[in-house]
């Protein structure tokens, strides 16, 4: 068997689709992309297609060190979200051509379901009592909420009163035992979430994601020492090697890798397994669609600290398509009281509606985050 093309589209509301061919028919599909950049890993996917067709497509291992070591440039979002959706759909191939879901070719799962959360509130939180209750009433038993809006390097302390009672409201709504997750978005600078990390204590966070941006993790030794909840991250590393220095460090409980993100299902197995040797949790971070979360919960299923799965069903930023609109049987990736099943179909166990794709593809996307000023004029943290 060999690779004999690589198919992309762009698709509402922000996502790129990939789907690898072979000369005898098999086929898989993956999802490289990054938010707001994926016409630029699509064009990384098309160059790296030089080193894939003619191929055989089996040789997963090889193929992805040929494309992170061949190019000898290596690393970064753009290349390793291009690497990580052509991992995916190399899976997914394999597991088709073999007859059997991808973690079975992974050693076999671990846990026969995932724990899941929801988002709740938009980019500028507010009021998000009332929609945290209705996620607990879908079954939900945690939720995620941005915790700020923009905020100076140093700033006034009535913005930390205001992201702490959003907090409280939360915590309020739903009562102490359900999760919260609290996502500082790497908008928050040192300076302010020195206090903003301890203000929130009371409220028991599941975890507090992104608590500093990624360029200045190190920080967290100083600023974070003793705190008596849980701190993520890692949706903005690219590589093990990025998340060994990390968990070297000692100051992260939760590693967060995007499937779209990190170099695929083998990349992340590599994080997972690092982060265990380390006792640490692993939640892959997945505001994507539907081939990032079936490959996640695939890592999920074989990996024994991955406690909670990220989706984004309903998320704020899905408004144009949502999750499970491209998939052929939508109960592939249903959640049922707060849990989704293992995918148990062949390679990711998901079938994407290729007509479907090519429909909203004449429509694609240009989809930008939004860019935020400071009162000065100046460029905020999104």
């Amino acid at each position: 068997m060999k690779i004999t093309r690589l198919k992309t589209w762009q698709v509402p509301p922000r996502w790129l689709f990939l789907k690898i061919e072979t000369d005898e028919g098999c086929y898989g599909w993956g999802e490289p992309v990054i938010e707001g950049r994926a016409a630029t890993v699509e064009a990384a996917v098309h160059e790296l297609a030089d080193y894939l067709v003619g191929q055989d497509p089996h040789r997963i291992e090889h193929l992805w060190n040929t494309l992170y070591r061949a190019g000898f440039y290596r690393g970064g979002p753009i290349l390793m979200s291009a690497i990580a959706g052509i991992d995916q759909a190399l899976w997914d191939l394999k597991g088709r051509d073999l007859g059997v879901p991808v973690h079975q070719l992974l050693g076999g799962p671990v846990r026969d379901r995932m724990r899941m959360y929801a988002w709740t509130g938009g980019d500028r939180p507010s009021e998000v009592g009332a929609g945290a209750r209705a996620l607990v009433e879908q079954g939900f038993t945690a939720f995620k909420m941005n915790g700020t809006a923009e905020l100076a390097i140093v700033d006034s302390h009535r913005k930390i009163d205001e992201a702490v009672a959003r907090v409280a409201e939360a915590r309020d709504a739903v009562g102490p035992d359900v999760g919260i997750g609290i996502d500082f978005h790497g908008r928050v600078h040192r300076p302010m979430a020195k206090a903003l990390l301890r203000e929130l204590e009371p409220f028991h966070p599941m975890f507090v994601e992104e608590p500093v941006a990624p360029e200045h993790l190190p920080c967290l030794k100083q600023i974070a020492g003793g705190l008596g909840y849980p701190l993520a991250t890692g949706e903005r590393l690219h590589t093990r090697f990025e998340f060994r220095d990390l968990l070297a460090d000692g100051m992260i409980d939760i590693v967060q890798p995007d499937l779209s993100h990190c170099g695929g299902i083998s990349e992340g197995l590599k994080i997972a397994a690092l982060a265990s040797a380390h006792d640490v949790a692993l939640a892959p971070h997945c505001p994507l669609g539907p081939l990032t979360l079936a490959s996640s919960l695939h890592l999920d299923a074989v990996s024994h600290n991955a406690f909670i799965q990220e989706q984004s069903m309903g998320i704020h930023y899905n408004r144009d398509n949502d999750v499970l609109d491209y998939l052929v049987d939508k109960s592939a990736l249903a959640i049922e009281d707060g849990f989704c099943a293992i995918p148990q179909g062949p390679g990711l166990g998901v079938e994407i509606d290729e007509a479907f794709v090519e429909e909203r593809a004449k429509v694609g996307h240009r989809w930008r985050n939004p860019v935020w000023t400071h009162e000065d004029g100046s460029i905020a943290e999104w």
